[in-house]
């Protein structure tokens, strides 16, 4: 006679030890909420969720997407590289547009043209 030793059967291989944490804002808890209710399940009592979750998930079919090919996918790499690099040099030209010591130059140059001007003006007006 088999003795019936009770309890929870043993998982073995199946014993799930990997843990996935999912973090929903109002709009998507309330989304499966309004899901596990079409299925008449208890969102607040607890164990239904995740199993409802997992059954979703594993046992949905899964559609390849359409990808991009690999040469075109290396291209737009390399073209998001090159807008890097342009940025960072516009930065750098900006920068040394506002330090540049040509900009000193220019702003004495035109302090001296327009001291020049109200000199010939004085000059002018006394003759």
């Amino acid at each position: 006679m088999a003795i019936n030793k009770g309890g929870r059967k043993r998982l073995g291989d199946r014993k799930r030890e990997h843990a996935i944490t999912l973090r929903f804002n109002g709009a998507e808890l309330e989304k499966i909420r309004t899901i596990l209710e079409s299925y008449n399940l208890d969102f607040g009592k607890r164990g239904t969720v995740g199993p409802f979750l997992r059954k979703l998930i594993l046992n949905k079919k899964t559609t390849k997407e359409k990808r991009i090919p690999d040469g075109i996918s290396n291209l737009s790499y390399q073209i998001n590289r090159i807008g890097t690099n342009i940025n960072q040099l516009v930065k750098v030209a900006n920068y040394k547009n506002m330090r540049s010591p040509n900009a000193d130059l220019e702003r004495e140059l035109e302090k001296a043209s327009q001291l020049m001007l109200e000199l010939i003006e004085t000059i002018n007006t006394k003759n």
